[in-house]
């Protein structure tokens, strides 16, 4: 069953202002799963939020902490606040959750290893936070489904495969299969249980079918995906096979297939590529919706909705993908696997209007589409998700959406894993605050590390990503009297007629003749050198200016990291202190264009109370000199994020090597309550910042190319100056 139906009709909506829909979802909070662990607990232990369920009264929310063999509880009675309710222990590893009315019912896998499998399903009173009574499977439980009236539960009992054995494929005993078990009075009853053969049914190893999703429909019908044998099964509520059917494949085109190659280059193609899905929902009595994450084989990068009798309703192809691509969130690292990895789906009905919402868990972010034709959806909004997804759930009555995001970065100082919560209101769409959606062509963008102003087109910025990319370093044009910006046109940077690679474009200004000077922050590890560059309009390097040798004797890591031009001389500011610097000290180097002399101006940044402090960005007008000072915390350990201005009377400089002026400086603007206002955790690299042609300042953020990041970028005006 292979598909190329409407691959045009998903159309991206991301213009905000009157021309969006009259509602809309936008961030309202972020919960961190740390804040659940009880007073002296170890908070340096990894947590995780995984699948999310609610109470009935959409008050309470609980989530999976797999790391922790726990579930964990969040008060959203204020939605906009969410206050930690603590967690409760398990015997194992819980891997769902699913609600009805006051209990929660939870799949815990007790596995001794892949062979000895096992695993419960516990019931929590959420009221009283105590486990009332358990079920055991007979198998690892994967997913939970609670039928509409509450009457009984279905259980995706996956045993899952060992993926160092075998190649990883499929084949491996035991086999999976699906449970169902009745709920009476309010009382799991085990008595109730009974087992689904689902074994003889796929195309792909028959006798090892690997259960994944599951989710029930008004009519009690169990729509389940087999991921691994890229299969469906449809089940009656007696337990009774309807149906069962492939899973299909797709046609794709446009996408990038090469990993970690540090560039976007969307002209690869897969033929017959399995969808294998991940998760499931039933959008009405007949259609349902699945995501195609992919496993062994497959992976289509998109999602379909299907109708119960086999056949293909919709089917997303390539454009989900390229949505992700223009909101900035495209996880280059994962294009020779699943690219964006759809993985998550949640449908809900708001206001009369069903929504299907797909998670992209590579990508972290959340595709809100319109279904109210199932035959051509509508992507209405894409919405920050916070770090691979996992779950989401959806609370039409209180007009909230709400993700569980898995991933706790704790190892690599990164932030640790939230609950984020949003709100369907009559506000503007605050998220993207930049794309590339509407350009001429698809451009792939990320990493945004430096901006400046056209010299007489307001609103026109020019931006450069960095090393991330340092197979295709480019120069974005952004129209920023748009809401959200746009990215217009990207022009690569050349050598000699080839891709310039492995710069690190820390900085861009104009050189007053069409032209830029860039500012390429070198890497002494990698033996590629700290230089400014002379590029011309048409993105070809005309003069590579190396620092003289006495900055080299003293040179660290942390170059420069941004660039201005007054005159004939050029400024850039050192991000950290180099061997020769004071204490909580960096450069302001001056480079003359005519004389070839280099100077230098010092700068006192703040004492990092973690971490370090250090400059992004340099920019002048008038009569100052503005600099970015940050440090480089992330989420509730953020403090520095912060403008100043320097008075251009003090960019004096001396020559290098002997004792340098310090320049004073007067802080403009605090970005943190900016950063906070945008719903989520605060993040850490604040790398832009312009000054149009009219005087209004420009910031963003650098989204390190979605890699352990959430792939936000934040760009935005804080007036003129």
């Amino acid at each position: 069953m292979k598909s190329n139906l409407l691959f045009a009709a998903s159309s991206l909506a991301l213009i905000a202002g009157a021309a969006q829909a009259d509602m809309t979802f936008n961030r309202i909070a972020s919960f961190e799963t740390v804040t659940n662990m009880a007073a002296g607990e170890d908070t340096a232990r990894e947590t995780s939020a995984e699948i999310i369920a609610a109470s009935a009264d959409g008050m309470t929310l609980i989530y999976t902490d797999s790391p922790l063999k726990s579930v964990g509880l969040v008060d959203i009675t204020d939605a906009k606040n969410p206050q930690p309710l603590g967690n409760i222990a398990l015997d194992g590893e819980p891997t769902s959750v699913a609600v009805a009315g006051h209990l929660a019912f939870i799949g815990v896998n007790t596995s001794a290893d892949y062979i000895n499998t096992s695993g419960d399903l516990v019931v929590i009173d959420m009221n009283t936070k105590s486990i009332v009574s358990s079920c055991p499977l007979g198998g690892q439980p994967d997913s939970i489904a609670i039928a509409k009236d509450g009457s009984f539960l279905s259980v995706a009992i996956e045993n899952e495969r060992d993926e160092d054995l075998g190649d990883g494929r499929t084949g491996q005993m035991p086999a999976g299969f699906l449970v169902m078990v009745s709920v009476t009075d309010g009382a799991l009853d085990c008595a109730t249980t009974k087992t689904v053969d689902v074994t003889g049914l796929a195309e792909i190893s028959p006798e090892d079918p690997e259960p994944e999703f599951v989710d029930i429909n008004e009519n009690g019908e169990t729509v389940m995906t087999m991921q691994e044998n890229n299969h469906i099964v449809i089940v009656s509520k007696n337990g009774e096979i309807l149906n069962d059917f492939s899973a299909g494949t797709v046609d794709l085109t446009e996408i990038d297939t090469i990993d970690e190659r540090a560039a976007l280059t969307f002209t690869g193609s897969q033929t017959d590529r399995k969808r294998e899905p991940d998760a499931v929902k039933w959008i009405d009595a007949d259609h349902f919706a699945i995501a195609n994450e992919g496993d062994m084989d497959g992976g289509s990068r998109g999602w379909t909705i299907m109708n119960k009798d086999g056949s293909v309703t919709y089917e997303a192809g390539n454009t989900f993908e390229h949505a992700v691509i223009q909101a900035g969130h495209y996880p280059d690292k994962r294009s020779d696997a699943k690219g964006a990895e759809p993985e998550s789906i949640e449908t809900g009905v708001f206001d009369g209007i069903p929504y299907v919402f797909v998670g992209a868990e590579r990508a972290s972010l959340v595709g809100v589409y319109n279904v109210s034709n199932p035959a051509a959806p509508v992507l209405e909004q894409v919405l920050p998700s916070g770090i691979a997804p996992e779950g989401f759930v959806a609370l039409p009555a209180r007009n909230l959406l709400v993700s569980a995001n898995e991933a706790d970065l704790i190892e690599d100082g990164g932030v640790r894993a939230h609950v984020m919560v949003f709100e369907r209101s009559d506000a503007p769409a605050q998220y993207p605050t930049l794309t590339s959606a509407g350009a001429d062509e698809l451009i792939g963008w990320g990493a945004i590390s430096g901006m400046v102003g056209d010299a007489d087109v307001a609103g026109k910025l020019y931006a450069v990503n960095d090393s991330f990319y340092g197979y295709q370093p480019t120069i974005f044009t952004i129209d920023a009297t748009q809401t959200p910006a746009k990215i217009t046109d990207a022009l690569r940077v050349t050598r000699g007629g080839h891709i310039a690679q492995k710069l690190d474009m820390e900085g861009i200004t104009l050189d007053g003749k069409g032209g830029f000077w860039i500012a390429s922050e070198g890497r002494t590890d990698r033996v590629i050198p700290h230089a400014l560059y002379n590029v011309n309009a048409k993105g070809e390097i005309e003069t590579e200016i190396a620092l003289p040798a006495e900055l080299l004797a003293v040179e660290k890591r942390f170059g420069f990291e941004g660039i201005t031009k007054v005159g004939d001389t050029l400024w850039m500011p050192v991000q950290r202190e180099w061997k020769d610097d004071p204490k909580n000290t960096v450069k302001l180097v001056s480079y003359n264009i005519e004389t070839q002399e280099w100077g230098a101006v010092r700068y006192e940044k703040a004492e990092p109370e973690n971490g370090w402090v250090g400059l992004s960005e340099i920019v002048a007008s008038g009569d100052y000199f503005y600099v970015v000072e940050r440090d480089n915390q992330i989420g509730s350990n953020a403090i520095i994020k912060k403008i100043y201005r320097i008075p251009a009377a003090d960019m004096v400089p001396a020559p290098l090597g002997g004792d340098l002026p310090v320049v004073s400086k007067e802080e403009v603007r605090d970005l943190v309550p900016d950063l906070k206002s945008f719903g989520g955790y605060v993040v850490d690299k604040v790398e832009g910042l312009a000054i149009d042609a009219a005087g209004e300042m420009f910031v963003s953020t650098d989204n390190d190319g979605v890699d352990d990041s959430s792939g936000e970028t934040f760009f935005w005006s804080i007036g003129k100056m």
